[in-house]
């Protein structure tokens, strides 16, 4: 952990609107008075630290992010020197929760009377969250074509050894010799069933605007049907504004992350449907200034850790007798959404994360 010298101090005006203008930045930046008072949080700086500016105002930077030496060694050379510090490796908590972040910060002195400090956050691991992003949006894509391509060649010759085995039962018998044609039949159209589901993530998307809690309690009566033992929990944020997209592939892509939660708590546990808005949110390198966040938590028995980083490829399940499927076309949908899904998983907790851009605009690339 050190902390380097870089840029001199810079003026800020006093006025409100300067501290709406930080409100467009994507980097978390908070201001700070003379005491070491929070005097603004910008929307990046509340989702980077899972907590309301609201309730933060007026209170001291290190009662929300814990007593950490190299911020406040970074905080004592800004003030003391004029100058501006960044204190590396900066190990602070997160949330009611208590969450460990490790970040980078950088200490700017401001010439305001309203504030005397800025405080610009960023995660160290965020540039190898970007790559990773991009890795799996390469590695989607690449799985989606070799899907298809594998899928229509299958396809046709289960076609005719369907058609085969019926005219050949046509001929027999015998019927002891019927029940190994209609082994074959039933084999095809099972093999036939799965090469439509992996075909079905290509079909054109049919955007309109959608209710996610009209969709997340479709979801659940249909998971109540199915698993009777299953408890779920609803935690909403009503407030949230409809959004643009496919409603077939929003309950069928939930409803694949829910249903495997199901099965792996042996059809009896609880899921927990929670729902929030993000501001100033990148989803596939672009920003977005508003965006849903829905979490999709069991209390299950967690990803076996051998697959969990490989959870949404195709064919991978850790269920025996599962397709692999559901979360791949699960990954598929949300991507056509220009969203983006991961997954955090121990014993006793999996929770599943998708993001969705609410802007009616396209975003600006990043």
């Amino acid at each position: 952990m050190t902390s380097t010298v870089s840029l001199p101090s810079v003026k800020l005006p006093a006025s409100t609107p300067a501290f709406e203008g930080l409100d467009l930045l994507s980097s978390a930046v908070v201001l700070l008075d003379d005491k070491n008072l929070i005097r603004h949080l910008n929307p990046a700086a509340e989702n980077l630290l899972a907590v309301s500016q609201r309730t933060w105002l007026g209170r001291s930077l290190f009662q929300l992010l814990g007593d950490s030496p190299v911020l406040a060694a970074a905080v004592d050379s800004a003030v003391q020197n004029n100058w501006s510090y960044t204190g590396h490796n900066i190990q602070v908590s997160r949330g009611e929760k208590k969450s460990v972040l490790h970040l980078d910060c950088t200490v700017t002195p401001l010439d305001s009377p309203e504030a005397k400090l800025l405080l610009e956050f960023r995660p160290i691991d965020q540039q190898l969250k970007v790559a990773r992003e991009e890795r799996e949006a390469v590695q989607q894509q690449a799985n989606r074509e070799l899907i298809r391509n594998l899928a229509h060649e299958i396809k046709n010759p289960l076609g005719g050894i369907r058609g085969s085995a019926q005219l050949l039962e046509r001929e027999l018998n015998n019927p002891a010799l019927r029940e190994y044609t209609q082994v074959i039949i039933s084999e095809a159209d099972r093999l036939q069933d799965l090469m439509q589901r992996l075909l079905s993530s290509h079909r054109t998307m049919q955007p309109g605007q959608v209710n996610i809690h009209e969709i997340l309690e479709r979801v659940l009566r249909l998971i109540h049907a199915e698993f009777a033992g299953v408890r779920v929990h609803r935690d909403y944020d009503t407030s949230l504004p409809e959004l643009t997209g496919d409603r077939e592939q929003l309950i069928q892509a939930i409803l694949n992350i829910t249903r495997n939660a199901a099965q792996a708590m042996g059809g009896k546990g609880e899921i927990v449907f929670r729902t929030r808005a993000l501001r100033q949110v990148t989803l596939v390198k672009k920003r977005y200034p508003l965006a849903l966040e829905l979490q999709v938590i069991d209390n299950g028995p967690g990803i076996p850790e051998d697959i969990r980083d490989k959870i949404f490829y195709p064919l991978v399940s850790g269920r025996e007798g599962g397709s692999g499927l559901g979360l791949t076309l699960t990954q598929s949908f949300i991507h056509q959404h220009h969203g983006s899904i991961d997954v955090e998983s121990r014993p006793g907790r999996t929770s599943f994360h998708i993001r969705l851009p609410l802007s009616n605009e396209q975003g600006k690339t990043q």
